[in-house]
């Protein structure tokens, strides 16, 4: 490759990479919110079914779902350049190809409450997911594989 095509790629992915991990954190910081008391947003966050949530997170669950959102971002600002550590090149590399999996399959669907296959499609959080959450795991999952290119 010529060095101005190597330079260009190694911005496009700085710009994925870092965009990623922004996205990642600020989710991590509303689950925190929600996990804190906050309610804006939050009942359109749940599956439901004829009106009933199908799960129910507890405060714990919330911060633990922050805890591995803000573990992504920071593993992504690590594959950017922005923490330097060199001698895990190959995990962290690895490890961000695992991201990009989990939100492409996140965006696909668990084929019943979640995704762009799921068949429950009559409640509010179902019409948000096909709008925006299944989009934006697509978006999580092109950035962060776009990150973890060599």
């Amino acid at each position: 490759m010529l060095d101005a095509e190597c330079w260009m790629l190694g911005v496009a992915q700085m710009i994925a990479g870092t965009s990623a991990a922004i996205i990642l954190a600020a989710l991590g910081a509303v689950h925190v919110y929600w996990a804190l008391g906050g309610k804006v947003g939050k009942g359109s966050a749940i599956p439901t079914r004829d009106g009933v949530p199908v799960l129910c997170p507890g405060i714990l669950g919330t911060l633990f779902v922050a805890a591995v959102l803000f573990a992504m971002a920071a593993l992504l600002a690590t594959r950017t350049g922005w923490f330097p550590l060199s001698a895990f090149s190959g995990a962290t590399r690895t490890a961000t190809w695992l991201v990009a999996a989990v939100f492409g399959l996140r965006a696909i669907g668990d084929f019943r409450y979640i995704g762009f296959l799921k068949s429950v499609r009559d409640s509010r959080f179902a019409r948000l997911d096909t709008l925006i959450y299944s989009p934006l795991c697509v978006l999580l999952a092109l950035l962060s594989g776009l990150a973890a290119l060599s």
